[in-house]
């Protein structure tokens, strides 16, 4: 890349020597709108941050420029002036800016820009007003004077400078810095990167560009006014570097080359060129989306195929801890709008050691994980690690503090190669040099040997976001542990992996915490939890009630209670046996779906018969939801059949499938926040046609009296069981053929959900066809005619709920099995 940079620049700087009359302007405002697109490139390509208001940052570097050699200073040090001036404004722009994201950035930037052409307008005895500044003295350098041509000549090697120092910025750990801060910022601060200053630095080497292209501008011009600077140049500057390619080296030479050249290519089109310019624009836009470079680099890109290899370099030495400090957590708690997420937990995270978090859904498990982590903030307690207090510390300096992570949804940096997003997680979030390479020899060498450590057997060179679902998680332990943890939070790293992954996922956890790494893992396969776990802290409703050994939490009757439902709540079951309609209105054969390469569920064989309630109870990460969104349309099925009605339904859209008559309740009830009550129920109706709303609603107020009382209120404002009722209201406002409920009592208190499973009784009891998905499994039995037992995303027992609710069976599906237990 260097030796093709230098062409470039040599070729453009020749025919800016021998070039005449109108040629050297063009060549210079190609060689200027390069520049601002390559401080663009920066903050575009790089941290993926949008500004639309670089105009502003260019004007003030040609408003620098003209005042200081009017009043004197020579141009040699006014130039550099200019781009410090802009950098620094930039960088007191990117602090508050830098706070919002996406179009609401985009606004700020375009407010800068109008700020700054008022302010030269008003400020006319700086500015000189409307009128501009004119008779700005030439450059001159050796006795010589700059003309147009000599002017092109240093834009068109500032502009291959520029380039170079690109290069080097985007190979060197501050450009892979930005990169993952863009891909995944969450991430990024697990791995002790600050996105606030890897962005901040962005934005202002992205003005300081502009400012110095802003300043040979206006003595290419030799005046200044506001009218220079007009708002559609900023769109023309993002043009450039978009169009060409944003991310890629040379994306803003030919962005610019393109934006300044092709216009005057159309001039002979009059007042329609600006018309055919804007149609070509678009045009390469919608073939090329990723620009120009990036679509013909995409082409011809060979990934290298070497794969990680054990190398000398030591993993055991490498992950040496300095000491052998315990992480202490104690009595943390936090309020969510007066939930109590997490109150009073407490354990110790020993060197060497497995202790896992385990808990039904919505008990707290990955609030206490995000608190650990420096993600949440605590309203009470204390997080100690060799003496230093991390609670309410921001995740970047908890992650330097030695506590490194993953993901329940794996968050990699997607754009880079898997070598890289270890290299980077390697730096500690100190990023050194901006025009070092990111990574040594010495360094490249422990990363492949950490790859090997974990299992991975892929290229090195394989872009992170195409891995399948078990190389990134495996890619992902990789990067936390570059960081060197003495602590690793491994939030459900099982999750959607095959069998005989999880087998090899719990021998690698285990060498892990061999390595004096303390290891706190949360997990819902109870197998992998009960086989490896060295100690065990059971959460519910965000409260610990159990903590020891597997074999201890297995037979602990809390623990029972919490997974399968407590005794002291009933559910009413229906008076006489079903005895309705054999033909089932709604049956799934052999259906595997997934959410990557490895599949979730496995050639499941499920029915329920019309008027029918049929319970789906297994243990979290079963494949209970995954089956409901398959069924549902929200999820592709890879094989098998859904039947609707005598209808196949697997290749249908989701609204297509509601429309026939699935109803979905989904997990976390998802009601709409900022509509009222009536309005959520009146757009559960949408698939009808003809509805009496008011006398339908009202009918399901007299069921759900809670809601009458909130009828106006926004759906966000409500309670969650006040949400869930609601959810299920809606459901009902379609008349579905079945109504599908995913995890109805998630989150809710006790008495809600007595007041919940009542409702669900009576709906049961007037013939309403219902497939339940619920954690409290002898509620969802008590309530139910028949039920299915999925476990690992496979039917393992149906029966009648009555057979189930005594089965073993069903306690192991939870909880794993005693041989488990005493691994």
């Amino acid at each position: 890349m260097p030796a093709a940079i230098v062409v470039l620049t040599a070729a453009a700087a020749l025919y800016a020597a021998k070039a005449d009359g109108y040629a050297p302007f063009i060549l210079a405002m190609v060689a200027l709108t390069a520049i601002v697109g390559i401080g663009l490139n920066v903050l575009v390509g790089l941290t993926g941050q949008v500004s639309l208001g670089h105009v502003g940052f260019y004007a003030i570097g040609a408003y620098t420029v003209a005042i200081l050699t009017l009043k004197g200073m020579s141009f040699w040090l006014a130039l550099p002036l200019a781009g410090v001036l802009a950098g620094a404004i930039g960088l007191l722009l990117s602090l508050p800016a830098l706070r919002v994201t996406g179009p609401y950035l985009a606004m700020i930037t375009i407010a800068f820009a109008f700020i700054v052409n008022h302010l030269t307008i008003e400020w006319r005895g700086l500015t000189g007003g409307s009128n501009g500044l004119m008779g700005l003295p030439p450059p001159t350098l050796g006795g010589t004077m700059f003309t147009e041509r000599e002017i092109a000549l240093l834009a068109v090697l500032l502009a291959g400078l520029g380039t170079f120092l690109f290069h080097r910025l985007a190979n060197s750990a501050w450009g892979k810095a930005m990169v993952a801060v863009r891909d995944a910022e969450v991430a990024a601060r697990s791995i002790g990167l600050n996105p606030v200053s890897v962005k901040a630095v962005a934005f202002m080497l992205s003005a300081a560009f502009a400012g110095i292209a802003g300043g040979i501008f206006a003595v290419l011009l030799a005046f200044v006014s506001p009218d220079s600077f007009p708002f559609t140049q900023s769109i023309l500057f993002l043009f450039a570097c978009v169009v060409g390619g944003a991310g890629w080296v040379l994306g803003p030479i030919v962005g610019a080359a393109i934006t300044v050249v092709l216009p005057e290519m159309l001039s002979g089109l009059a007042e329609y060129r600006l018309l055919f310019f804007g149609a070509l624009l678009l045009v390469v836009l919608w073939l090329a989306p990723q620009g120009i470079i990036g679509s013909v680099a995409r082409l011809f890109r060979r990934i290298d195929p070497r794969s990680a290899r054990e190398s000398g370099a030591d993993v055991a030495a490498f992950l040496a801890a300095t000491d052998s400090a315990s992480l202490e957590v104690r009595d943390i708690g936090i309020t969510f709008g007066g939930i109590k997420a997490a109150c009073g937990v407490s354990f110790s995270a020993v060197p060497g050691k497995v202790t896992s978090v385990i808990g039904p859904n919505g008990a707290g498990k990955t609030t206490v994980l995000n608190m650990v982590g420096g993600f949440y903030k605590p309203d009470t307690g204390s997080i100690s690690l060799s003496g230093a207090e991390l609670a309410g510390a921001p995740a970047w300096k908890v992650a330097r503090a030695g506590i490194g992570r993953t993901y329940q949804t794996t968050k990699l940096f997607e754009s880079m190669s898997v070598l890289d997003n270890v290299l980077i997680a390697m730096r500690g979030g100190r990023l050194g040099s901006m025009v070092a390479s990111a990574a040594t020899a010495n360094d490249e060498a422990i990363a492949e040997a950490l790859i090997a450590f974990v299992g991975y057997k892929g290229a090195l060179a394989a872009i992170a976001g195409d891995l399948p679902h078990v190389d990134r998680r495996l890619v992902e332990i990789a990067r936390a542990l570059a960081m060197r943890p003495r602590v690793l939070l491994l939030d459900e790293p099982a999750a959607g992996l095959m069998s005989s992954d999880k087998d090899a996922l719990s021998g690698l956890l285990r060498r892990i915490a061999d390595l004096g790494i303390a290891v706190i893992l949360v997990e819902h396969d109870m197998r992998l939890v009960m086989g490896i776990s060295d100690h065990i802290v059971v959460l519910d409703a965000g409260k610990p009630i159990a903590a020891g050994t597997p074999n201890d939490i297995r037979h602990d009757p809390k623990v029972l209670a919490a997974y399968l439902g407590a005794a002291e709540m009933q559910a009413r079951a229906r008076g006489d046996a079903w005895d309705g309609d054999k033909d089932a209105v709604l049956t799934a054969i052999d259906l595997t779906a997934g959410y990557g390469a490895a599949p979730v569920l496995q050639k499941i064989k499920l029915d329920v018969r019309p008027g029918e309630m049929v319970a789906l109870i297994g243990a979290n990460g079963a494949g209970k939801s995954t089956m409901m969104r398959a069924l549902s349309g929200l999820l592709r099925p890879v094989g098998g059949e859904v039947v609707l009605d005598n209808q196949r339904i697997e290749h249908e859209p989701a609204h297509m499938i509601a429309v026939r008559g699935l109803a979905l309740v989904p997990e976390g009830r998802q009601v709409f926040p900022e509509m009222s009550v009536y309005d959520n129920l009146e757009l559960g109706a949408n698939t009808r046609r003809n509805v009496d709303y008011a006398s339908e609603i009202e009918a399901l107020l007299k069921r759900f009296p809670r809601l009458r009382d909130r009828i106006n209120s926004k759906a966000g404002l409500l309670s969650g069981g006040e949400q869930q009722m609601l959810a299920i209201a809606r459901g009902m406002m379609a008349k579905p053929r079945i109504l599908l409920l995913d995890e109805p009592s998630l989150g809710l208190a006790p008495a809600m959900i007595q007041e919940l499973f009542d409702v669900l009784a009576d709906l049961r009891d007037e013939g309403i066809t219902i497939l339940l998905v619920d954690q409290m499994a002898t509620l969802a039995l008590a309530v139910a005619d028949r039920g299915y037992v999925i476990d690992s995303g496979q039917i393992v027992r149906e029966d009648t709920a009555a057979a189930l609710a005594s089965d073993p069976e069903v306690e192991a599906a939870y909880l794993g099995h005693v041989a488990d237990a005493a691994q």
